[in-house]
């Protein structure tokens, strides 16, 4: 009899502690890390400790060179580099620290002003003992709730993120499409609505269409509004007022915020209202539903074989047990990470949007799996940037699919007998009725459409041009469609 499965999560039984061995419990953390890395330095844990950090510093250095304070010392570049240094050169010990403090704080805002705290007390064993930097204790943290960090600190991560790592897989995707388009912009194919035969285009044209989808929501994403705000407890700067009541907080808050890159919202509660992060997870997503509709049209392409994967691109294995087969797995992967991005992001986009009055913290938790969002978006965009480097068209199973249908130049015909009878001529009557009679449940070659065509009498040059039609001539502007995405210098 075999060992009960539930025993082997005991370690008492004799099999080892993954959960002690501190195994990733997400997959973006373990088996794909390698390709969502780069957000870890913005979306992490770490990654906004160190733009807290960042922005607390900042907050102190602008306080003190506007001469908000009175009484408060002024700098020497020696003593602003040093405070700056310490988000710079954040690494595994300040994390640690952080921890330390949070482990009696509780608190992760809190511990990260007492890890500043320690840092401005170790100032005299590097700047000497004329520093100033102790006795500014009081500064760090003046006139801020958490939200006050947080949000600015969330602001500059995602921007980061969207900047450096989103929107750079995106563009890389867009590029691949840009090629397909231009590759395949002369090879005609049958097109297929509700899956049946349809007037045909080009390879070219249907990946045109999904590039010019697909950089509409980029331009949307480059334009987001990043806003942040700095205005204490409700919105209202009340604690700066009475404290120093001859200062414009007004304007300082607002040079403040938009020195760090962002831009300014003067009217909040307690939290930065989140609008824009709504606004930029919902066209994130948007993007992410586009290219989920690329990877199940290329995935069908495949099985129809108008798309060949090359076997070097794609790799050995594609089935354990047919090894016949090559499974388009990045269209598949690319198709579920997408749905999980999706979900994430809409999850995000419709929570943030809320708070109950003043402040709640469903906010603080939601946010936390940005980066998890994002995560699976940019796996998805790598996965199809490999998927399309790894096919070739195949333009003569398009050609067998085109010479099989010639059914489809039925709606040239017609159309060219409505024109004719418009203009005057007789005997044009009734072209879809005729024509539906002679396509619709028949299978129809190249002699029956052309014998056809000659017992209408079309005028003469009009009976000429759809002789010498052909389904794969049947193409229309798709040619010039598909190079309107192409970016100029090609």
């Amino acid at each position: 009899m075999s060992a009960d499965w539930s025993t082997l999560f005991s370690p008492s039984h004799g099999y080892s502690d993954l959960a002690a061995s501190g195994e990733p419990l997400s997959p973006l953390d373990g088996r794909y890390r390698t390709a969502v890395e780069p957000l870890a330095n913005h979306l992490s844990e770490a990654g906004l400790n160190r733009a807290r950090v960042h922005v607390e510093i900042e907050w102190l250095l602008h306080l003190l060179d506007k001469e908000v304070l009175p009484g408060a010392p002024s700098l020497s570049n020696a003593e602003r580099e040093y405070l700056r240094a310490l988000p710079r050169s954040f690494s595994e010990a300040e994390i640690r620290r952080l921890a330390h403090f949070e482990a009696t704080t509780r608190h992760d805002v809190k511990a990260v002003e007492y890890l500043i705290a320690e840092h401005l007390d170790k100032a005299a064993h590097v700047l000497g003992p004329n520093t100033c930097l102790p006795g500014l204790r009081e500064v760090v943290h003046i006139f801020c709730t958490s939200e006050d960090i947080n949000n600015l600190a969330y602001a500059l991560t995602v921007k980061a993120a969207i900047e450096q790592v989103w929107l750079p897989s995106a563009r890389a995707l867009l590029d691949r499409l840009h090629r397909l388009s231009e590759v395949g912009a002369d090879v005609p194919m049958l097109a297929h609505t509700h899956g049946q035969p349809a007037t045909p285009v080009t390879m070219g044209k249907e990946m045109a269409v999904f590039a010019h989808r697909f950089a509409r929501q980029i331009r949307r994403v480059e334009a987001c509004e990043y806003l942040g705000k700095i205005n204490g407890a409700t919105g209202t700067w009340a604690a700066h007022i009475v404290s120093v009541p001859g200062a414009d907080w007004p304007k300082i808050a607002r040079e403040f915020v938009e020195g760090l890159g962002l831009s300014w919202n003067p009217i909040t509660t307690q939290i930065e209202s989140h609008d824009w992060q709504a606004e930029l997870y919902s066209d994130v997503a948007r993007a992410g539903r586009i290219a989920h509709n690329l990877a199940t049209d290329c995935w069908t392409y495949i099985s129809m074989g108008y798309f060949h994967q090359n076997l070097a691109a794609q790799g050995s294995t594609g089935s354990s047990t047919m090894p016949h087969k090559v499974n388009p797995i990045r269209f598949e992967n690319a198709e579920a990470n997408l749905e999980v991005s999706g979900a994430l992001l809409d999850s995000l986009a419709s929570t943030l949007v809320t708070s109950r009055m003043q402040r709640d913290l469903t906010d603080s938790t939601t946010q936390r799996n940005i980066g998890i969002a994002l995560g699976h978006s940019i796996l998805a965009y790598s996965n199809l940037v490999r998927g399309l480097d790894g096919i070739d068209l195949d333009a003569e199973r398009m050609a067998e699919d085109l010479d099989a249908n010639w059914a489809v130049l039925g709606e040239a015909v017609q159309q060219a007998m409505r024109a004719a009878a418009i203009a005057g001529h007789t005997g044009m009557a009734n072209p879809y009725e005729r024509l539906k009679e002679l396509t619709r449940g028949h299978e129809v070659d190249a002699a029956a459409m052309r014998d056809f065509i000659s017992t209408l009498g079309l005028p003469a040059e009009v009976e000429e041009r759809l002789l010498a039609l052909t389904p794969a001539s049947y193409i229309g502007a798709a040619p010039q469609i598909a190079r309107w995405v192409l970016p100029r210098e090609r």
